[in-house]
């Protein structure tokens, strides 16, 4: 096939989507880039421009992303999704060439996301009171989350298989990059845990695998994650709360309380230093003053 051929990038969309499933991408993965490819023929159509996935084309989408306000993160996320397809179509033999290859992604501000504080997780956990099924589970998923420091996928996928109360554990079988781990959680997170495993049973759904049910009968999805515990945030004050937070907050209270960075690694499921960094840079000089204090060098 010519490399002028004009490619039909809506039709073959659904047969890269088949192919990302077949890699075994997370099901946030696969949406997020579906998600690019769509935004980009939505704009196209809008602009009255051919959908043509050119770096020309490419370069003023993100540019009018940009533009409108879009946070660079997301603008990135999105020409990602178009450069992951356009290679897609080469190894498929669509096209004879790769047009957006070495394209560069758009920069991107070194954000400094604040944990939470002490008395913003009480406030959290509080918001979660009751004794309904939705509550117990809120202040389950609550609890690992900032215990753990799981990413919001993996806390989505578990399975009640996976959770193991006597233990403290919980296997998150497929977390990013295709990695397994086993995360620990302490006491007060499996006595949330077996509160929300024993409410679970009147749900229509309790025989079926998956760890975490929706409200009204009704799975639980990633979503519905996020949608939850926003509502829960907001109840308790919370302002710029994203699940994501958690993560955060997981990884400054772990080396606060003196753990290792090896350890926050392993368990976190991060493969590179970098990684941590970007996790625990907002609060670095609080817990390097804490240190200091300690080491007490000034006493000679």
């Amino acid at each position: 096939m010519a490399a002028t051929t004009p490619i039909d990038i809506a039709a073959l969309l659904p047969s890269w989507e088949l192919h990302l499933r077949a890699e075994r991408k997370s099901p946030q993965t696969v949406k997020s880039y579906g998600d690019g490819v769509r935004r980009f023929l939505d704009w196209t159509a809008e602009a009255g421009r051919p959908a043509a996935l050119d770096r020309t084309s490419v370069n003023a989408f993100v540019a009018a992303l940009l533009d409108a306000g879009a946070e660079p993160s997301t603008a990135r996320a999105r020409q990602l999704a178009l450069r992951r397809f356009s290679a897609w179509l080469l190894e498929e033999g669509e096209t004879d060439t790769d047009p957006l290859l070495g394209l560069k992604a758009p920069k991107l501000d070194a954000k400094v996301v604040e944990p939470l504080t002490a008395v913003q997780i009480t406030a959290l956990v509080a918001a979660c009171a009751g004794k309904e099924m939705r509550d117990r589970r809120d202040e389950a998923l609550v609890r690992l989350m900032i215990e753990t420091g799981a990413r919001a996928g993996e806390v989505v996928a578990l399975r009640v298989e996976d959770v193991d109360l006597a233990a403290g554990t919980a296997v998150v079988r497929r977390g990013k990059g295709g990695r397994g781990r086993v995360v620990p959680f302490g006491p007060q997170t499996s006595r949330a845990l077996d509160r929300y495993l024993r409410a679970r049973r009147t749900h229509r759904l309790a025989a079926t695998p998956a760890l975490w049910l929706g409200d009204r009968g009704k799975a639980f999805s990633y979503d519905a994650l996020h949608k939850t515990l926003g509502e829960r945030a907001r109840a308790a004050g919370t302002d710029g709360f994203r699940p994501h937070r958690l993560r955060h907050t997981a990884a400054h209270r772990w080396l606060a309380a003196g753990g290792s960075e090896g350890g926050l690694m392993a368990v976190a499921g991060w493969t590179r230093p970098d990684m941590l960094l970007r996790y625990t840079r907002a609060q670095a000089s609080a817990r390097a003053a804490t240190e200091a204090r300690a080491l007490n060098l000034g006493d000679f």
